[in-house]
């Protein structure tokens, strides 16, 4: 799973931002550091700074970006952009069994796309995504459990039944963005 590269906005500011300047140049060096394990799969949040950042991979080594919902970032229905920051602050300092059935489905189903992936593949997603994923295989319950950085690299292996992490992204003191 990579994070996207830095956004031109943050959450609390636009609900889909396209990458920053330095995102796309992010995304640029994560693709010359991605071209020794291709060719991948690439799937993609639906998200705009999600699929830029694995756009310049994509040109280089073909084929399509899958777009897959269960790889988005963490649902916030029926909020405005200004209560979503007070709102994702409050999930992050908590965890999964106080969450919202909602919120625990999103979990289960992101979850389960990981786990039925049968080939090497690169999935670009997000923060709180990320942090379902590691969360999951280490078994804790805690919503946040590590700070991935813009284009970390956070690698899982998978029998098809079980997740299991294999090493962490480079961490950063980051927004969520």
């Amino acid at each position: 799973m990579i994070r996207h590269g830095q956004a031109a906005a943050s959450f609390t500011d636009d609900a889909d931002p396209g990458l920053s300047d330095l995102g796309q140049r992010q995304a640029s060096a994560l693709t010359e550091n991605l071209l020794a394990v291709t060719p991948l799969s690439l799937i993609s949040s639906p998200l705009r700074r999600a699929f830029q950042t694995a756009e310049p991979l994509r040109a280089i080594q073909g084929g399509e970006i899958e777009i897959d919902n269960r790889v988005s970032e963490i649902p916030s229905p029926g909020l405005s952009i200004i209560e979503r920051g007070p709102w994702l602050q409050n999930v992050m300092k908590g965890h999964w069994s106080e969450q919202s059935s909602e919120l625990i489905d999103w979990r289960n189903a992101l979850v389960s796309c990981l786990i039925s992936q049968e080939r090497d593949c690169a999935i670009f997603s997000h923060y709180v995504a990320i942090n379902v994923a590691v969360g999951f295989a280490e078994g804790l319950d805690q919503v946040s459990v590590f700070r991935p950085d813009n284009t970390s690299v956070t690698e899982f292996r998978t029998d098809g039944t079980s997740l299991e992490l294999v090493s962490r992204g480079s961490e950063a003191i980051t927004t969520v963005n």
